[in-house]
């Protein structure tokens, strides 16, 4: 799988239907033992859901981690430093894959990038350790790479023009685990544990809104394997917009988007 170069300006363009999921994952996060509360966010983008957490525990030191600088960048220029309720907001480079935990976290909470770090699952108990007595580790992921908009990638990637330059370039089918494997996996690990899915209907408008939308997340490791070649680049985009453009007809009111996420509360034991 390439590491994806990462737009913010793209990623923001639909940041109101995808910082949803974040909000009804916060809505299950229960009490934080420490007051005031330090929470890591882990693959924050931009900031701009990170600083969402500060409206609901704002006395919090909250730490936003990614692996982009341009993410890192625009996150630290819209919301890095002290917020109105008393606490601070900072960001820092981490790679998912390796990261450990230098502090005890009353929150670690990841909002969908977990399907872009293969072995996740063998990072919990690491992150969980990190965790204070009370505390809870949160998390949403994408769970729809079965859909068109995954699946039709794959096979346009899959066909004799593409398949030499593209090969492995893609998310597969097991980046992100059946539900019941993370559930599973946190109560071994002695949480409590909630894990359960919602399917959003996102109606989306402009022109080629589904292909607009992939732009900013599953489509970035192709332009980012084509980024030497925009002629080549340009073809893969174009084929890939007729395709989406059948899977996903559009209506009076807009293209509708089915997409299907998986979430995950685990609260540590308070002793």
């Amino acid at each position: 799988m390439t590491t994806p170069a990462w737009d913010p300006a793209q990623y923001l363009r639909h940041s109101g239907p995808r910082a949803r999921a974040f909000a009804d994952l916060l809505a299950h996060v229960p009490a934080l033992p420490g007051d005031p509360p330090a929470i890591a966010d882990l693959g924050c983008g931009p900031g701009n859901v990170t600083a969402v957490l500060a409206d609901r525990w704002p006395t919090a030191h909250i730490t936003g981690y990614d692996n982009s600088a341009a993410m890192l960048d625009k996150a630290e220029v819209d919301h890095a430093g002290p917020t109105p309720g008393g606490g601070r907001l900072d960001f820092a480079h981490a790679d998912l894959r390796t990261w450990a935990p230098e502090r005890p976290y009353d929150l670690i909470v990841s909002n969908a990038a977990l399907q872009w770090v293969p072995g996740h699952l063998d990072r919990f108990a690491g992150w969980l350790d990190a965790l204070a007595p009370g505390g809870t580790f949160a998390f949403q992921v994408p769970n729809n790479i079965d859909a068109p908009l995954h699946a039709l990638m794959r096979e346009l990637a899959a066909t004799p023009r593409w398949k030499v330059r593209l090969a492995d370039v893609l998310r597969h089918e097991d980046s992100v685990h059946p539900p019941a494997a993370y559930l599973d996996r946190l109560d071994r690990l002695g949480c409590a544990t909630d894990v359960w899915e919602t399917t959003y209907l996102h109606v989306l408008t402009g022109e080629d809104p589904v292909l607009d939308w992939v732009k900013g997340t599953g489509l970035r490791p192709v332009l980012t394997a084509l980024g030497d070649d925009p002629e080549a680049r340009e073809a893969f985009v174009a084929d890939y917009r007729d395709l989406l453009r059948e899977a996903y007809p559009s209506a009076p009111y807009g293209t509708v988007l089915p997409f299907r996420r998986l979430f995950a509360v685990a609260r540590r034991e308070n002793a």
